[in-house]
């Protein structure tokens, strides 16, 4: 869990800051705003030294009266940094500043734990044990059905037998070419 830099806002009098002196740390961190009293809003600056190594998500941010809120400082690039986190409430009246050490970030070479479940191979759909025809099955034989009808009505429209046949071997045709451009031959 990353460090936390908390600021006690209107804590003893309205708009008042309370910081600590210092903050140290190697990774990304959050300056956590409590509010003691009215709502306000608080600004949050980092001076040129520190805009290097990290930068925060919004600098103006509004706390409801009573409530918490977190603010995002990440660390954009490795080394080491000091300056100064600048809170501002009050339009300005009331100034605090944070010595901040952005120290250099310490990377472990601790073993990553694999879950057995995923040490084994995963079983993967055959791509060439299965026709297009018969991952199709259904809708075809819909398909065919429904050509069937066709034939029939038509046929029946036009008293004429022909006209079902010709419908028919039109809608074979339909189906065998939508078969072919689906397995790509």
């Amino acid at each position: 869990m990353p460090d936390a830099l908390t600021v006690h806002v209107n804590r003893g009098e309205l708009h008042g800051l309370a910081v600590p002196d210092s903050f140290e740390t190697s990774e990304s961190f959050d300056v956590v705003l409590v509010n003691h009293g009215e709502s306000t809003h608080v600004h949050i600056h980092l001076d040129d030294a520190l805009s290097e190594q990290a930068a925060v998500e919004a600098p103006n941010h509004h706390v409801e009266g009573g409530d918490e809120r977190r603010v995002r400082v990440t660390r954009t690039a490795d080394g080491t940094a000091r300056g100064n986190l600048k809170l501002v409430t009050a339009y300005g009246a009331t100034t605090r500043l944070v010595d901040v050490q952005l120290t250099e970030p310490v990377y472990t070479d601790e073993p990553v734990e694999v879950g057995e479940e995923l040490t084994k191979p995963q079983p993967r759909p055959d791509p060439g044990g299965s026709s297009l025809l018969a991952d199709r099955r259904v809708p075809l034989v819909a398909a065919l059905l429904l050509v069937v009808f066709l034939a029939a009505v038509a046929g029946a429209v036009a008293r004429n037998p022909l006209v079902a046949v010709a419908v028919v071997v039109l809608a074979a045709a339909g189906l065998v070419a939508a078969v072919a451009v689906g397995r790509g031959d």
